[in-house]
């Protein structure tokens, strides 16, 4: 496989015939190619990844002009083996662990730097991306649906709690700030994190952005740490005005974490992790999945 994606790159890129190729082979929708550690190529794995990824591609060159933090500055090569290429963004991810060592000072400068991002992000004229294909995101399963799928892997106790989740979403409000464009996955194995320079390097992997409402935007960074979501909600009520419902943020974090039991409760790569999740969740009331997302985001496609 390797080699026919070699073949693909050099035939397009032929200053790259002597150079080091590897393979990523994780990703969800595509199979990707790291170059020198210089740049980036994805090749898609269906037809589903194609569409996928010359929306992202669209999406990208819409946003990227109007962001302060770096992302991949991504083009789609619509040929018989469709591909994109992108500079890479140095860094390494930011794991649970390795943003509890940094000091006060580098995770507050981490969460303005997100919070900005945000802000700007969901500023923009949502008919541009709409214009290029930016879509809804997928709607979660029903409550109902959820629950049929957890009720295996819980005890009666877990159960009860999941239950009692899954009422308080039932009942939520819309959303007061509505339908922004947004970013909907910024765990921390989609960060470039320059360890050296202490500084966020860039965000990547736009393919799960879309329309969602505006507070499911700050599930993700729970993933990292909630000390990490409180600092970016506070940093993004500052910049926007707004004031953001924690109690939200937290009933939806704790959904998607039964969504991903319910969905992948019984996948043998998942399955294990999913559990583990969810059973960890009442303890510590907010999300943190790490590990799903490491299999779930793929490569690290910077």
């Amino acid at each position: 496989m390797l080699e026919l994606f070699r073949t693909v790159i050099v035939s397009r890129f032929p200053e790259l015939g002597n150079a080091s190729f590897t393979l990523l082979t994780l990703g969800w929708d595509s199979i990707a190619v790291d170059v020198d550690d210089e740049l980036m190529f994805k090749f898609p794995r269906d037809q589903e990844g194609i569409d996928a990824l010359r929306r992202e591609a669209a999406m990208l060159a819409v946003v990227c002009p109007k962001l302060t933090l770096a992302v991949p500055d991504l083009v789609f090569f619509d040929t018989p083996q469709p591909f994109s290429r992108h500079i890479k963004l140095k860094g390494d991810h930011l794991t649970t662990a390795q943003y509890e060592l940094l000091d006060n000072s580098v995770k507050q400068r981490v969460a303005e730097e997100l919070a900005r991002f945000y802000a700007q992000l969901h500023a923009i004229d949502p008919t541009l991306l709409q214009a290029v294909g930016a879509r809804p995101l997928d709607p979660w399963p029903t409550s109902e649906g959820i629950l049929t799928g957890v009720q295996p892997h819980l005890s009666k106790a877990y159960l009860i709690k999941a239950i009692k989740t899954l009422d308080q979403w039932a009942h939520l409000a819309d959303d007061p700030y509505g339908i922004i464009y947004g970013y909907f996955d910024g765990h921390g194995w989609n960060m470039a994190f320059d360890y050296e320079r202490q500084q966020l390097a860039g965000v990547y992997d736009f393919g799960d952005a879309g329309f969602g409402e505006l507070h499911q935007e700050f599930i993700y960074t729970n993933f990292i740490s909630p000390d990490l979501t409180e600092r970016v909600m506070t940093e993004y009520e500052l910049i926007t005005g707004y004031r953001l419902d924690r109690g939200r943020v937290s009933i939806l974090t704790g959904v998607l974490r039964l969504v991903e039991l319910a969905e992948m409760g019984t996948d043998p790569d998942y399955a294990t992790l999913v559990l583990a999740n969810a059973l960890g969740w009442p303890k510590t009331k907010v999300v943190v999945v790490c590990l799903v997302l490491i299999l779930i985001g793929g490569f690290s496609e910077r």
